[in-house]
């Protein structure tokens, strides 16, 4: 579609990729989801290569060759929806959106990955903890 075109446009006149969404049940919001599978879609992000290109039997083995996004920054913001000690218990298995998304998107497409976490539970969030946040979020913008 002509949005996704776009979409793909705008990344490759620009130097930085900013994905902010929230966090439930360990799997970022669908739309989120949806717009990676779209617009980080084979050919134009990565393509994959053969090892065997000659074999019958191992045509479709092979390694990622970044695309258009090659060299770029992506960096993923995550709002999680519950405390932190539920998500760092399925860490031994990456199953943390993020590192799915470092390890299973952006090194595809070739691209370098910061991670910020704006917030964990929003509403019992006391005045320090997002001030110390907010540290974080300014530190990033002056370091790019």
């Amino acid at each position: 579609p002509n949005i996704v075109l776009e979409y793909r446009k705008r990344l490759e006149n620009a130097d930085i990729m900013f994905l902010i969404g929230s966090c439930h049940n360990l799997r970022l919001n669908a739309i989120l989801e949806n717009w990676i599978d779209w617009v980080l879609h084979p050919k134009w992000f990565f393509t994959y290569r053969s090892l065997i290109p000659e074999s019958k039997f191992f045509k479709n083995y092979g390694f990622p060759v970044p695309g258009a996004m090659k060299g770029k920054l992506g960096i993923v913001s995550i709002t999680y929806g519950g405390p932190m000690i539920t998500y760092f218990n399925f860490s031994l298995f990456d199953n943390i959106p993020y590192r799915r998304i470092k390890k299973s998107v952006f090194q595809l497409g070739g691209l370098k990955t910061k991670y910020i976490r704006f917030y964990s539970v929003l509403p019992t969030m006391k005045k320090k903890e997002f001030e110390q946040h907010m540290k974080k979020v300014k530190k990033l913008a002056k370091s790019l």
